[in-house]
């Protein structure tokens, strides 16, 4: 049965794969149509993937550095999407292209902001509904805490995490937001991903988080932060191959 994007974006238990790709010179020198028809090559990969993993491919050319296009893959098996990642390889745009970076995570229930530690802000989130026009832009950022955060009592972070989500209520009706922890999975502890059409309301956003005691206890924010454009795989493939 195809995985339901509406479902698996919203449970928790769900494996978050990010994939940042910088295509190699030698893909110039791939002939055109071969180029163009790799769309349709990654395309008949999702498919044949449908029923285990759901991809999101986005467009970072023209906007980074270090990358072209990156992958977030969703897949309730780690090892599925896994899988699917190793095939992409072994396509013509795959083998054209090197890893800059992968991030790797897994969706959590509330950890602070619930029902029964802080009602009235969970009330907040829970009412906030994005408004906005459909996002064009998509911005990953990783973070790592510090040790200090880690040895705060739990009720100490509760604390800091309240005063972290009162300034973000504002923005929730025009920037989408989903978190993935990678504490032991990885080398960060968070990934954070975000989806917008007003990358200055973004901007603002995380002005306010930057101000917020919290912030302190970070030692990774960024480092890099990825920015994108929201297309169809089929055609991030086809500006690539242009």
């Amino acid at each position: 049965m195809q995985i339901e994007g509406s479902k698996i974006l919203t449970q928790p238990g769900v494996f978050g794969v990010f994939t940042m790709f910088k295509l190699r010179p030698e893909w110039n020198k791939v002939p055109a149509t071969e180029r163009m028809d790799s769309a349709a090559e990654v395309a008949k990969l999702i498919e044949k993937h449908k029923d285990n993993v759901l991809v999101d491919l986005y467009l970072t050319r023209g906007l980074e550095t270090n990358s072209d296009f990156f992958f977030r893959i969703n897949a309730y098996d780690l090892a599925k999407a896994q899988t699917f990642m190793r095939e992409f390889r072994s396509t013509t745009i795959g083998k054209n292209a090197d890893i800059f970076d992968t991030l790797v995570g897994v969706t959590k229930p509330l950890n602070y902001i619930t029902k029964a530690k802080s009602p009235e802000l969970n009330a907040g989130l829970s009412s906030a509904t994005y408004t906005g026009d459909a996002p064009r832009y998509v911005i990953v950022i990783p973070v790592k805490k510090s040790a200090e955060w880690w040895n705060l009592s739990s009720e100490q972070r509760l604390k800091e995490m309240e005063s972290h989500t009162v300034p973000t209520l504002p923005y929730l009706v025009n920037v989408k937001r989903k978190l993935y922890h990678s504490t032991g999975l990885d080398d960060i502890d968070f990934i954070t991903y975000f989806e917008t059409n007003d990358l200055i309301a973004f901007n603002n956003l995380l002005i306010s988080l930057a101000s917020v005691p919290e912030n302190k206890y970070h030692v990774r924010w960024g480092n890099p932060t990825t920015l994108g454009t929201i297309l169809s795989p089929e055609n991030v493939i086809r500006a690539l191959a242009e």
